[in-house]
């Protein structure tokens, strides 16, 4: 078995991959039901090209690929060391997005991000909140609709905020997404379950501060809170709105500022590990005025990038002084020792990174 390429150590005592290859959402607008799904994925490769020359300027040699099907060829002729997995979905479903990983493990390239299951759990938000409620992880009381007639739980409590529940990216969270009427609601899944063609999770509103949580694994899990202030004049509601994350410049309806508690670090740790997570993850909060936590949202493999651009994890990992340059090295370095291990444990006969 050929060694692997990798390069001399630098300043985090660790060696970086010499060749990487970036794997970006494919995105097409035929493959989306609505512009605004399609508007959240439509620069994915644009996003892994800016990604790319930062990885260009430590001296790595870098790949762009689409995650269709021309995967596999591409990596087998290229043969990168490791692979920096950012795709969303693949034709538009997010719940296909875990064939990516699917493919990378057939062909045993080392990845970063989530694996298979991973990947597979995060486009089920009611499942998610079932983990995180039966591992003592506290979430709203919420109810999932396949149908908009289907009968609606006497115990939830008004106001109802409405969710797809396998799409991410703040997809239809609109200031329309809160029922404060049963009618209302009803409306609200007709059009959602017409449109999308998917189950959808109704969950009680928390009224109260929101907070966000980054984790990144290394040799041991670091967590970076931060607390969304909103600098837009506020509504009846305040939350983050599909037009807040993808219509606005970062900073326009919203800011980060630092918060602490290591209360709400370990629930952050324990949902990392409940839903299969790797490398990095993403984890919304509220925290309401009894000073109780509902994690409401949960986000594997979440948008990655620095923080000029709109990216939450850079923006709020910048908060903390850790670099995008820091987070790149530390995600190579992880998968690279890993990468070595899985070498000293096949002994020289298996295949790691596509090299046999």
């Amino acid at each position: 078995m050929a060694p692997l390429k990798m390069k001399p150590k630098n300043g985090n005592n660790g060696a970086l991959p010499e060749r990487v290859a970036i794997v970006y959402s494919d995105a097409r607008r035929e493959y989306f039901p609505t512009e605004e799904q399609y508007l959240t994925e439509k620069d994915a490769d644009r996003d892994a090209a800016q990604i790319g020359r930062y990885l260009e300027s430590l001296g790595i040699e870098v790949f762009l690929y689409p995650g269709d099907a021309t995967l596999p060829e591409r990596l087998s002729a290229d043969r990168p060391v490791v692979v920096i997995n950012l795709v969303d979905s693949f034709k538009g479903e997010e719940n296909l997005a875990a064939t990516i990983p699917g493919v990378l493990e057939l062909l045993e390239f080392p990845y970063t991000g989530a694996g298979i299951l991973g990947l597979s759990l995060d486009t089920n938000k009611f499942l998610v909140k079932k983990l995180l409620q039966q591992h003592g992880i506290p979430v709203p009381h919420y109810q999932l609709f396949n149908s908009p007639r289907g009968h609606l739980d006497p115990t939830l409590r008004f106001p109802l905020i409405s969710k797809l529940n396998a799409v991410h990216g703040s997809v239809e969270i609109t200031a329309d997404a809160v029922s404060e009427t049963e009618k209302h609601l009803r409306e609200r899944l007709r059009y959602l379950i017409g449109t999308y063609h998917q189950p959808v999770l109704v969950e009680e509103f928390i009224v109260g501060r929101e907070i966000s949580a980054i984790l990144l694994e290394g040799k041991n899990k670091k967590v970076y809170l931060a607390e969304r202030v909103f600098t837009r004049e506020e509504g009846k509601y305040t939350f983050v709105t599909f037009e807040d994350q993808w219509l606005s410049a970062l900073g326009t309806a919203f800011h980060y500022e630092r918060f602490d508690d290591p209360i709400l670090k370990e629930y952050v740790k324990r949902a990392f590990d409940v839903t299969n997570m790797r490398d990095y993850g993403k984890f919304d909060i509220r925290l309401d005025q009894s000073g109780r936590y509902f994690f409401i949202d949960t986000n594997c493999n979440p948008a990655f990038g620095a923080k000029e651009m709109d990216v939450a994890l850079g923006a709020i990992l910048d908060l903390y002084g850790v670099s995008f340059y820091d987070v790149l090295k530390r995600l190579l370095q992880k998968t690279a020792r890993q990468t070595q291990v899985q070498v000293a444990a096949y002994g020289g006969n298996g295949k790691v990174g596509g090299v046999k």
